[in-house]
């Protein structure tokens, strides 16, 4: 089996700030601002593999954490939207 060297992770607006979530892992996290969810984010995952045998789980060791940010456009109104 080949051992991934990325863990993915997903952050999207929540309902104050910011919300993280790992894809492959079972981490998930929430900061005020960006910034803030980043570094808990990083913390949050430091602390679940901290003393595991990464192996077990599909991970190489120090694995790079690749985040996505979730963002909703903002559409220009046409006359068809308005009505």
């Amino acid at each position: 089996m080949k051992l991934r060297k990325i863990i993915n992770a997903l952050v999207y607006p929540g309902e104050r700030g910011f919300v993280a979530e790992c894809m492959e892992v079972a981490v998930v996290t929430q900061g005020e601002t960006l910034d803030e969810t980043i570094e808990n984010l990083k913390e949050a995952v430091k602390l679940h593999l901290e003393g595991e045998d990464l192996s077990q789980w599909g991970l190489a060791d120090n694995p790079t954490l690749v985040v996505t940010l979730e963002v909703e456009p903002e559409y220009e109104q046409t006359e068809a939207t308005v009505r």
